[in-house]
C-alpha cells in the first residue's frame, strides 16, 4: 500500500480526510466525513452513502440485521444491504481494501466520479486529499444491492 498526502509518504490514516483508493469493487472515494464525498461528487447532501465495514462485529455496532437475513449477510460477497432503518452496509472481506478498513473499522464509500458522470482520473486525483494506490487497480461492476425488510428481501441492483 502506498499513500500520498500532498507529496509526503505516510501510513497514518486520518478518518475525516477524503481518500481515493481501490475499494473491493471499484475505484472510489472513501471517508468518515460524508460531506467531503458530497463535495467531491458535487452531489446534494440528502442521499445516503454505503458504509463499508471490515467485519460483522463492526456492522453490529451500527445496526441490527433482521434474523431471517443473518446468514445471507454473513455469506455475501460484494453485496450491499439496505437495512430496515434505511442505512446501507457492505461487509468487505478478502480484499486489499481491508488494509484500510482494518485500521479504521468503517468508511462511507462511493464510486470516484462526479454524480451521474463517468470516471475521470484527472478530476478524482485533483479533489482527493489522499491517494492510496495498490499494485492491482481495477474497475469492476458495482456491488449488488438488496433492501432487507423484517421478512422480505428486494433486489435493487
Amino acid at each position: 500500500m502506498h499513500c500520498r498526502d500532498q507529496g509526503n509518504p505516510t501510513y497514518i490514516l486520518m478518518k475525516n480526510l477524503l481518500y481515493l483508493t481501490q475499494t473491493d469493487t471499484t475505484i472510489g472515494f472513501i471517508s468518515q466525513d460524508a460531506s467531503k464525498i458530497d463535495r467531491a461528487k458535487q452531489r446534494l447532501p440528502n442521499k445516503y452513502y454505503i458504509q463499508t465495514v471490515n467485519a460483522l462485529e463492526q456492522l453490529k455496532s451500527f445496526t441490527r440485521v433482521p434474523t431471517t437475513h443473518k446468514n445471507r449477510v454473513r455469506r455475501a460477497k460484494k453485496s450491499t444491504f439496505i437495512m430496515p432503518n434505511g442505512q446501507s452496509f457492505r461487509v468487505v472481506r478478502e480484499s486489499e481494501h481491508n488494509l484500510l478498513l482494518d485500521r479504521v473499522g468503517w468508511f462511507y464509500s462511493s464510486s470516484a466520479n462526479l454524480s451521474g458522470a463517468e470516471y475521470d482520473e484527472h478530476y478524482t486525483r485533483e479533489v482527493a486529499e489522499v491517494i492510496v494506490t495498490f499494485p492491482n487497480t481495477y474497475r469492476q461492476a458495482a456491488s449488488k444491492i438488496y433492501r432487507l425488510g423484517m421478512n422480505r428481501i428486494q433486489k435493487i441492483r
